[in-house]
């Protein structure tokens, strides 16, 4: 892994709009396991899937582990008809999973929870860094370049963004 780390400061090479979609479960009964199981393997497939089809929208995602009962995945997409095209596909893995989830939680209660957020960011109204790291996030997403091509400063970067206004 070492031989991935990027020893100069980067930024992501980044431009134009990009939508970040948070979603994540929660196991509110962890004996439950016949509940929360199903949704937890869900997201893998949806996520192979997606990886898969370059056409998706998906740009690049990272899975997040908060203790024993959470998981959530932080998500870049292209925009946001690509993310809500594959939500609502018939013939993609994300409509029966979320019906299945509901079906079930009507009958198991609140043994899980899923939750998720979507935020669409314009052009020029983000900004990155990464100092000895791999690329990471969004510059996993979209490639990284030197931080000097966009501002040594936070504020320079997102002023340097194309769109901005």
């Amino acid at each position: 892994m070492a031989g991935n780390v990027q020893g100069a400061r980067m930024t992501a090479a980044a431009c134009g709009d990009v939508v970040v979609f948070l979603i994540g479960m929660r196991v509110n009964k962890l004996r439950a396991l016949r509940s929360w199981l199903p949704v937890f393997t869900a997201m893998p497939r949806m996520l192979k899937e997606l990886s898969k089809d370059s056409s998706s929208g998906l740009l690049g995602y990272r899975l997040l582990v908060g203790g024993v009962r959470e998981i959530t995945v932080l998500q870049y997409w292209e925009s946001e008809e690509a993310l809500f095209a594959y939500a609502s596909a018939a013939d993609k893995e994300h409509r029966p999973a979320w019906a299945a989830y509901n079906s079930r939680a009507r009958n198991s209660g609140a043994d899980v929870g899923i939750w998720h957020e979507t935020y669409a960011v314009p052009a020029g109204r983000y900004e990155s860094s990464y100092v000895n790291m791999p690329p990471y996030g969004l510059g996993a997403a979209r490639g990284t370049e030197p931080v000097g091509l966009r501002g040594e400063r936070a504020a320079e970067r997102m002023s340097s963004r194309p769109g901005k206004g």
